[in-house]
């Protein structure tokens, strides 16, 4: 039986990446929600799965980009019934406020590539793929835990990277889903942004990226695979 996802794009770059082909394989249809041009309260409430990706702006701006507040109604209503939700970086942090977690800046901007620490509570989750990788990291504000939520992945500078709430809801605050090609994208994408950070270079970004995501975006797909069946034997 064929599933429909549906993934919140904000901009074109910050896409589904090495998830892409993963969904497909699992009998998901795929269609994006382009922010911008389509309107995400048009998205059917009870779709198959939903993913929110990422953006340069701030959960907290629904007086610049009023469509945040039709996220979050989307996603709260999904939480509320347990139907499936994946986040990703600013989609974690929509996750988290949906949840009545606040949002904020972080301590500093955490931007390229570097390992996280996975919690205890990942052993047996399909986040044990990520253990000793390098992901990419690119934000600059940061979530309090939900109440309920279980924290499965910190650094140093973000205390939460990564959280579960419940069976069916996944909230990553990095990116594994980012392959090498197109990764050129970012860099164009973000170049104001990269020159505002210290010690940070599009030169840098680029090597690492050539160096690390390949077997981070195959960590990643693998990742999403087995998170993709918890919710077939959910059902």
């Amino acid at each position: 039986m064929t599933k429909t996802a549906i993934a919140i794009r904000h901009v074109h770059f910050e896409d589904l990446g090495a998830f892409e082909p993963v969904l497909r394989d699992a009998g998901y249809q795929i269609r994006y929600c382009d922010i911008g041009l389509d309107e995400p309260a048009a998205i059917a409430p009870n779709t198959d799965l939903l993913v929110v990706l990422g953006a340069p702006i701030s959960a907290y701006e629904e007086e610049k980009y009023p469509f945040l507040i039709d996220e979050l109604r989307l996603i709260g209503h999904r939480l509320s019934v347990s139907l499936p939700v994946l986040g990703i970086c600013l989609g974690a942090q929509l996750m988290a406020r949906a949840l009545g977690a606040p949002v904020y800046p972080g301590k500093s901007k955490e931007i390229g590539w570097a390992p996280i620490d996975l919690a205890d509570a990942v052993r047996g989750t399909p986040l044990h793929h990520l253990a000793g990788l390098p992901v990419l990291h690119w934000h600059g504000d940061t979530f309090d835990l939900p109440e309920g939520a279980v924290r499965l992945a910190s650094t140093a500078i973000t205390l939460n990277q990564a959280f579960a709430a419940g069976s069916t809801a996944l909230g990553l605050q990095f990116h594994v889903e980012v392959e090498e090609r197109g990764f050129e994208r970012w860099l164009i994408g973000h170049t104001l942004e990269i020159s505002t950070v210290p010690n940070l270079s599009v030169s840098t970004l680029r090597r690492d990226a050539r160096t690390n995501a390949a077997r981070t975006a195959a960590a990643g797909a693998r990742m999403l695979r087995d998170w993709l069946e918890s919710l077939t034997a959910l059902q």
